[in-house]
C-alpha cells in the first residue's frame, strides 16, 4: 500500500501585517533596500515543487516562501548559516 500524505499546515504568514508600533514594516524599510528586491523576486518564484516536498503531520511549519526570503537575504549579507 502507498503512503497516505498528511495535510500540510503552515504557520500564518502575512508580510503586510500591521504592527503596534510602528504601524507597518513599510515605514522602517527604505524603498531602495535590498530586502525589497529579495521579497519581490521570491514572491514571483514558483515554489510549488518545494511545497510538495512537505509531508505534513506534526506541528505547523513556517511557510517555505518566508524561509527562502530569509535565507536569500542572509546569503546576500554574507551570512551562510541556516541555524
Amino acid at each position: 500500500m502507498g503512503k497516505i500524505k498528511k495535510s500540510v499546515v503552515f504557520k500564518e504568514y502575512d508580510p503586510g501585517q500591521l504592527l503596534l508600533l510602528p504601524p507597518s514594516l513599510e515605514e522602517l524599510i527604505p524603498q531602495a533596500h535590498l530586502v525589497r528586491v529579495v521579497n519581490q523576486v521570491v514572491d514571483r518564484m514558483d515554489i510549488s515543487e518545494l511545497v510538495n516536498l512537505y509531508e505534513g503531520g506534526g506541528t505547523s511549519a513556517y511557510h517555505p516562501r518566508m524561509l527562502l526570503k530569509v535565507l536569500l537575504y542572509a546569503y546576500c549579507m554574507k551570512i551562510y548559516t541556516g541555524r
